[in-house]
């Protein structure tokens, strides 16, 4: 590779970004909010996994409150 001087080097990358194709203010607003349902989901899953699995140590191993 050559060697290529810093002012051509972010010349190189500003052409670059200009080739981007940058999402719209409405994909980006459903794009966050499918994430935040999608890992509200997960979390509440998770959450009833991890109650049920807790309950069930506890009835093996005699645990109870």
């Amino acid at each position: 590779m050559a060697k290529v001087s810093p002012i051509q080097f972010f010349r190189q990358v500003k052409q670059e970004v200009k080739k981007v194709t940058w999402p719209t203010k409405k994909e980006v607003l459903q794009t966050s909010t499918m994430v935040i349902i999608l890992v509200s989901i997960a979390a509440a899953f998770f959450f009833f996994v991890d109650q049920i699995l807790g309950w069930m140590v506890q009835l093996i191993f005699g645990l109870g409150v």
